[in-house]
């Protein structure tokens, strides 16, 4: 590895996960509008859906908002019927939020533009350094997970 690839890597991570490169992306992602979704509830959603029925403090942590936020947000979604909230059978203090059966398929919709659009960039490349670029991003995540203990 070159002296400088860990700055680069930080540089360009750095742009891709900044906020208003998230929130444009939302952006495209919502801007069909067949989706009740937003911007700021996209990621409560998505991650609930990624990581499963739980609290909104447990969420919170998973997702890294706030969480006065995502219970704002859960209330959103629970009117729009995407999510439901149910005792914690683990906790009877604690509420336990789910996605529901329309809150996956608009997730799944979602997520399909979402993969439909990178394939779109990598088109664009060879496609050894497609290949080459996933299965790297790919071992770089799990690597990065394993550290933290998921």
């Amino acid at each position: 590895m070159r002296s400088d690839d860990g700055a680069r890597l930080a540089a360009a991570l750095g742009l891709l996960l900044a906020r208003p490169t998230r929130m444009r992306l939302f952006g495209d992602l919502l801007a069909a509008g067949d989706v009740n979704l937003d911007e700021a509830t996209y990621p409560v959603l998505n991650g609930l859906a990624r990581a499963g029925p739980m609290t909104a403090r447990k969420l919170s942590a998973e997702i890294g908002i706030d969480r006065s936020v995502v219970s704002r947000h859960s209330d959103r979604l629970e009117a729009l019927g995407l999510l439901r909230r149910s005792a914690d059978p683990d906790d009877a203090r604690a509420t336990r939020l789910t996605v529901t059966d329309e809150g996956h398929a608009a997730i799944e919709r979602l997520r399909g533009r979402l993969a439909g659009a990178f394939q779109r960039r990598l088109d664009a490349w060879p496609a050894e350094d497609a290949r080459a670029f996933v299965a790297g991003m790919e071992r770089f995540v799990e690597e990065n997970l394993a550290e933290r203990g998921r």
